[in-house]
């Protein structure tokens, strides 16, 4: 006892010992441990701070949390230098839209400082779950060790909570803000555009000494900065020329041999289709401009990298590049449209003289327009007086509206006879009037005052107008391309039928994508311009861009477009990777190994379920969809789809099984119900069985694991068959057996391990049955096989007098004494199939004669069925 005693004593120690290593051995890491021991008594709990501040400790509890309280710190500092720019009086639109990219890369940089400490978050929760409540009142008290660590992490995750709630208001205020500034930017554009100037002689007189003094100053700045440039900068604008003849090269001529075929007439075709049409003026339109406005920005560009521009000259310049870019675009649309000397190729209805005279108008306005905006530019930079500006935009403005109005007195519709030769006719009534009320609400702004409203009408007549007319032959375009049998008849379409080989099917398919690849170029090129004329910046554009692609919320789940994207291509990758392994591996490995046909078929189809899943996973990690968010609707609807799907899932884990398992197997001969055939394909779903017919029956899984199903070539394809034979009665037996035997022996496929037999089967009514039976190797072979020993069988009975019997049927009648009256009694014989069963009397037969014989007879007859012998009547 005293040992026992002895090691008892003991035991508390180690039930601590043990308790202590099962606390400590899930540990994040040997740091946590370390810092636990180290600490003489539990953490303390931070005291409490105001809110929106972090909290300071002697120690912050790791590195992580340390850098994104610097972070946040610095950030809050952008913070308060964007608020107080904000505030500054005169502040203009470029300098607004400047804060606003500011105030939204600062909501970024501090949403990714929250993101940074989740994960840290998520880790500590967890390990709070494992140590678990601390123990109440009455309950055993736990480990010191153990007590410090929950202390440690309740502190650690208090502080990452306080920097997460700084941070969360930080995000609030900069999005008050950024909203701030597009209010303000708002009221800036509304007061620029409805401001009101006086207009009369005394501002015209002002504005003519003011303009001619600007040009005076504008030319010697010219004068100056070019001389500054040949003394100083040759060498930099040379390089600069250089580049941008290069430009000029890459774009302009490499646009031309490029497309070329695509948007240059062919004049031999005297009445092209609309298609050809409509793809010339789309893409004539949008290549020639997007190469000319391509070489301008990087012309400019070069030149103002190289130092070349001064600070007056280089908004003058970025001016001329617009107007030079604008009236080539809509020069070019006038001339796609209208086509004012090919009426062939021409779009619209239009006489060659109403064609030739809207085109001069369209041009005239673009002219005068882009001028206006070049002088408004040369007076920003020269410092000129505000009359000049108004002055200037009151004459665009009248010229324009005139424009307009003497447009609508023209004739330019094509007459009747369909000649664009004859003089054309009349506007239609609604559309002459609408061109004058623009011209007439143009004049009268400008008049009243409103000339910057006056010039943003024109502008957007101009440029808007010809941007949409663009996008409009773009969806025309598109429509016409998707149409069916359309594409192949397009030169893109001939070009891939010939290179590729492909069918009406493809180049259908390909016309599809074709169409909606066009609707896609003429809305990303189409919607920044028009935004860019109604007052939007780049800037903006940027960042509607980047939200577009990275930052669409949906409640509290937020979608990004790139990353679908790229979870797309990955998914696609994933998936030809897939089936290029499934090829590879079956024509490389298993065929070379001889492999089974049904093992081949679910190894291929195991390793295609198994990488199509890894795709979707890795392709929905890259869009970066939580799936998390719908785990609420997806509990929701669980039962529901469970109960909808129910034979779907049995179905799918039949297919599973079918294909673990391998009960039957690709190219199997199987019989399942009324269903009998060879196996063509399992999948998860159904089996598919083609019949000797050649008709496919698709069988659920289900069916084939719930229920029978026979299979002729489950271990093998070896296979029994039979030929019954019948002989008359005076047929030697043994001379019978001995010729079937001698026939079978002599087919080359028939098995002689097992050795073939005939069976004398039964004495029959008519004749002695025997059957045949023998094995094949293959049973595909024994159709043939039999019907070849049929026909031997036939011959060689013939040739030893050997006579195959046919069954018969006896009818007797017997009279009944006692009755005094005579009753036919039918009796028949069966068949020889069914010799050995009872003798009965075949009643439907009983039934078609007995009227005939109730109509001999005074009286009617008995029939009565019984057993009898052969050639001896049965009396009653």
């Amino acid at each position: 006892m005293r040992p026992l005693k002895h090691r008892l004593r003991f035991l508390p120690v180690l039930l601590m010992g043990l308790s202590a290593a099962i606390v400590a051995g899930p540990l994040m890491g040997g740091r946590a441990f370390a810092q636990s021991q180290q600490q003489a008594q539990p953490t303390q709990q931070p005291e409490q701070q105001p809110a929106g501040q972090a909290p300071q400790s002697a120690q912050l509890a790791n590195g992580l949390l340390e850098t994104a309280v610097a972070d946040l710190a610095k950030a809050k500092k952008d913070f308060a230098s964007i608020e107080g720019d904000s505030k500054e009086e005169g502040a203009d639109d470029n300098a607004l839209v400047a804060l606003s990219g500011r105030a939204d890369e600062l909501n970024r940089s501090v949403a990714a400082i929250s993101a940074r400490l989740k994960p840290r978050t998520t880790e500590i929760d967890a390990r709070l779950t494992q140590l678990g409540a601390p123990p109440k009142e009455g309950q055993p008290p736990e480990a010191a060790i153990v007590t410090q660590e929950r202390d440690r992490l309740n502190a650690e995750r208090s502080q990452i909570s306080a920097v997460t709630v700084d941070a969360d208001n930080l995000v609030a205020a900069s999005n008050r803000l950024v909203m701030q500034l597009v209010e303000v930017r708002r009221k800036l554009f509304a007061e620029t555009l409805f401001k009101r100037t006086g207009v009369s002689a005394t501002t015209f007189e002002d504005a003519g000494t003011a303009f001619v003094n600007e040009g005076v100053e504008f030319s010697t700045a010219v004068t100056s900065w070019i001389g500054f440039v040949v003394k100083a900068k040759l060498g930099s604008l040379m390089a600069a020329l250089f580049l941008s003849l290069g430009a000029a090269l890459i774009f302009l001529s490499g646009g031309y041999r490029l497309f070329r075929r695509y948007y240059v007439r062919d004049e031999n075709i005297e009445n092209p289709p609309y298609i050809s049409r409509l793809s010339v003026a789309f893409w004539s339109t949008l290549i020639r401009t997007l190469s000319l406005v391509a070489f301008l920005v990087t012309s400019f560009f070069f030149l103002s990298n190289f130092n070349v521009l001064r600070p007056d000259i280089a908004p003058v310049l970025a001016a001329l590049f617009g107007f030079i870019g604008l009236v080539y675009f809509v020069g070019r649309l006038a001339n796609a449209v209208f086509a004012p000397f090919r009426p062939h190729w021409r779009l619209v209805k239009l006489s060659n003289k109403g064609a030739r005279s809207l085109s001069w108008c369209m041009q005239a306005m673009a002219v005068v327009n882009g001028l206006d905006y070049v002088f408004d530019r040369i007076s920003e930079s020269m410092g000129s007086p505000v009359v000049v500006t108004v002055a200037k935009s009151f004459f665009a403005a009248l010229l324009i509206g005139l424009i307009l109005i003497a447009a609508s007195f023209g004739s330019p519709i094509l007459a009747k006879n369909g000649n664009p030769d004859a003089p054309g006719r009349r506007w239609p009534h609604g559309m002459a009037i609408i061109l004058r009320v623009l011209g007439t609400l143009l004049i009268f702004t400008a008049f009243i005052g409103y000339v910057g409203l006056a010039r943003f009408i024109a502008t957007q007549l101009i440029v808007t107008s010809a941007v949409l007319a663009t996008m409009y032959l773009g969806f025309q375009l598109g429509k016409s391309v998707s149409r069916q049998g359309v594409f192949a008849e397009t030169i893109i379409g001939r070009f891939l039928e010939s290179r590729f080989a492909l069918g009406d099917v493809a180049l259908d398919q390909a016309g599809l994508g074709a169409g909606l690849a066009t609707y896609a170029v003429a809305l990303m090129t189409g919607i920044p311009l028009i935004l860019l004329s109604w007052g939007f910046h780049i800037q903006d554009l940027e960042l509607i861009a980047y939200r577009l692609f990275t930052e669409i919320r949906i409640g509290n789940m937020s979608i990004s477009l790139v990353g679908i994207f790229a979870g797309v291509l990955l998914f696609a990758g994933g998936y030809l990777v897939t089936r290029w392994f499934q090829r590879w591996l079956d024509s490389n490995v298993m065929a070379r190994g001889q492999v089974d046909l049904g093992v081949r078929n679910s190894v291929k189809t195991g390793i295609g379920y198994l990488g199509v899943a890894v795709a979707s996973i890795i392709a929905i990690s890259a869009a970066g969809i939580d799936l998390s968010s719908l785990a609420l609707v997806a509990s929701a609807l669980s039962v529901g789809i469970g109960f909808g799907l129910q034979n779907i899932v049995s179905n799918f884990v039949s297919g599973l099984i079918l294909l673990v398992e391998r009960p039957f197997k690709v190219g199997d001969w199987i019989v399942s119900g009324t269903s009998e055939g060879i196996v063509k394909r399992i999948s998860v779903r159904a089996t598919e069985i083609e019949t000797f017919r050649k008709q496919s029956i698709i069988v659920p899984n289900s069916e084939l694991i719930n229920g029978s199903v026979g299979n002729w070539t489950h271990r093998n394809r070896l296979a029994r068959s039979e030929i019954p034979v019948s002989v008359s009665f005076d047929a030697d037996p043994q001379r019978v057996m001995d010729i079937l035997l001698e026939l079978v022996r002599d087919i080359p496929k028939v098995l002689r391990n097992p050795e073939p037999h005939v069976e004398f089967l039964r004495i029959g009514p008519s004749s002695l049955d025997f059957e045949m039976r023998f094995y094949l190797s293959d049973l595909s072979d024994g159709m043939e096989i039999r019907n070849n020993l049929r026909i031997d069988i036939l011959k060689r009975f013939r040739a030893e007098g050997i006579a195959i019997p046919y069954p018969h049927q006896e009818l007797h009648i017997v009279r009944d004494s006692k009755r005094g009256r005579q009753t036919d009694l039918l009796a028949t014989t069966n068949l020889a199939d069914s010799a050995d069963g009872p003798e009965v009397v075949n009643e439907d037969v009983v039934k078609d004669i007995a009227p005939q014989v109730e109509e001999e007879l005074p009286e009617p007859l008995e029939v009565r069925s019984g057993t009898r012998r052969r050639g001896k009547a049965s009396a009653q």
